[in-house]
This record gives structure tokens, C-alpha cells and sequence, in this order.
């Protein structure tokens, strides 16, 4: 079992986190998919 465990967090701060990651991944795959290409 590993100490960082990734759980969802209730309410709004939770949403607001996952949004907030998730337009972070993407941006970070574009920059990658355009180095790549």
C-alpha cells in the first residue's frame, strides 16, 4: 500500500480540483503530441 492514495473529495472543491487537473493533462498532451509531431 502506497501512503498517496488518490480518493475523490466531496463538494465543490473536489470538482473544482478534478476540472482543474484534468485541463492541466490535456494541456500537457498537446504540448507532448506537438514536441512529438
Amino acid at each position: 500500500m502506497s501512503p498517496l492514495q488518490i480518493r475523490p473529495v466531496g463538494g465543490a472543491a473536489g470538482c473544482l480540483t478534478m476540472i482543474a487537473v484534468s485541463i492541466v493533462l490535456s494541456i500537457l498532451l498537446t504540448l507532448v503530441l506537438n514536441l512529438l509531431v
